[in-house]
């Protein structure tokens, strides 16, 4: 069975890392909005520009989007 994209981001937790990846994975984790079903890059990524105002930068999601297309 294929993994949603927050699936997979919660993979990345790791709430004693500072790297940029684990505090996107671990924000996410209590954003109780975040779009937990889904897995279109349009949606997650519209989402996030205008809710994840933990998110300092799209380039985290582009590359962590990149590494779960290549993981499915």
């Amino acid at each position: 069975m294929r993994r949603t994209f927050y699936q997979f981001l919660m993979t990345k937790r790791n709430p004693d890392s500072t790297e940029a990846v684990a505090e996107f994975a671990n924000n996410a984790f209590y954003d109780q909005s975040f779009p937990k079903q889904a897995d279109n890059f349009d949606d997650l990524s519209k989402y996030l520009e205008e809710n994840a105002s933990y998110l300092p930068s799209m380039t985290i999601f582009d590359e962590i989007w990149s590494e779960y297309k290549e993981s499915n």
